[in-house]
């Protein structure tokens, strides 16, 4: 299992005196900087299995578990995208009153998802990937709408899981380490598919955070 997260330019609509805010977590269609497109319906299922259970994903601050700063009453789905209600608890949490105060002042204009992917299909041509079923954890407030460093904490959460990133996803991680489009694909298609293929799972996921830490080195 592995935690992808998205940034967002935050699409705000509305946020009230008392901490009250709505605006769109992700919108459906459009290829993003990560080659996804999120496809309509990808969160009806987790959603509906949240709703029965009586909860919501969760409102963190930078995607810190340990930074609840408020709660979400409302996230459905519309013909835009996933469109969230929530309130912060900026009388009570002291990061929810920084964040109320700095949405009001426009300095803070990232909304970022952090979700498993549960179903998905790629385009062999071009490398675009439809995301169709996810299984939505929370919904944070980013102060960078689209950061590039959440791709690699992404690649690292997924080893501090004892799990293998995805393949574009790696090759996404050695672009940004500096390397050309034809030396990523090279080592991603030649290293990261052969421990895909590895009988060893926990050896594979050592053998890749070795390689991981020597890039990040150079």
């Amino acid at each position: 299992m592995s935690l992808e997260t998205r940034n967002l330019s935050f699409q705000v609509k509305a946020v009230s005196d008392d901490g009250f805010f709505s605006g769109y977590g992700s919108v459906f269609g459009n290829v993003d900087s990560y080659g996804d497109i999120v496809a309509p319906g990808a969160f009806a299922r987790s959603l509906a299995e949240k709703k029965a259970a009586g909860r919501m994903p969760a409102l963190l601050w930078q995607h810190d578990s340990s930074q609840p700063i408020g709660v979400y009453t409302s996230m459905t789905e519309d013909a835009n995208g996933l469109l969230v209600e929530g309130q912060l608890l900026k009388n009570d949490v002291q990061q929810a009153g920084e964040a109320y105060a700095l949405l009001k002042a426009n300095a803070l204009s990232g909304l970022s998802i952090g979700f498993v992917t549960r179903s998905s299909s790629t385009d062999e041509k071009t490398g675009v990937r439809t995301i169709s079923d996810v299984d939505l954890w929370e919904c944070s407030l980013v102060t960078f709408p689209a950061n590039d460093a959440a791709r690699i904490d992404a690649v690292k959460s997924a080893l501090r899981h004892g799990n293998l990133p995805a393949l574009p996803e790696f090759e996404k991680f050695l672009r940004e380490a500096g390397f050309s489009k034809s030396q990523a694909a090279a080592i991603a298609g030649k290293g990261l598919s052969h421990l895909l293929r590895s009988e060893s799972g926990s050896q594979a996921t050592n053998e890749l955070a070795d390689i991981l830490a020597a890039i990040q080195s150079l």
